[in-house]
């Protein structure tokens, strides 16, 4: 099992804003990830934003998780001391999850060139 604990997970507005300021973009056909590299913290944490330009409720939180299982299940791939915040677009919901599995290897790929 690869657990998603609650300390991977981005959840405060500032955190999402230093990202946004500080780090890189990394753009693809299912996603913007925005991605940043800390000094201090061992652990790398991810956090997800889903604008409603993308649907309903219920659209918006099927995108979500979608988004969190693909990430989890590639959490040991993001080297540590990273920030990310995926943006998704609306293709996450038709694409395979196998596509959006490969997509978010090559952010934290991208994130363990830079390291």
């Amino acid at each position: 099992r690869f657990p998603f604990p609650h300390d991977s997970r981005l959840l405060r507005s500032t955190d999402f804003r230093r990202v946004y300021d500080e780090g890189f973009r990394v753009t693809g056909p299912l996603f913007t990830a925005f991605c940043r590299q800390t000094d201090g913290q061992a652990g790398s944490r991810v956090g997800f934003t889903v604008p409603r330009a993308l649907g309903c409720a219920v659209a918006r939180n099927r995108i979500r998780r979608r988004m969190r299982e693909a990430v989890r299940l590639r959490l040991a791939l993001l080297p540590a001391g990273w920030q990310v915040v995926f943006n998704p677009r609306r293709g996450v919901l038709a694409a395979g999850f196998d596509v959006l599995g490969r997509e978010v290897e090559r952010v934290f790929e991208r994130c363990a060139g830079r390291s």
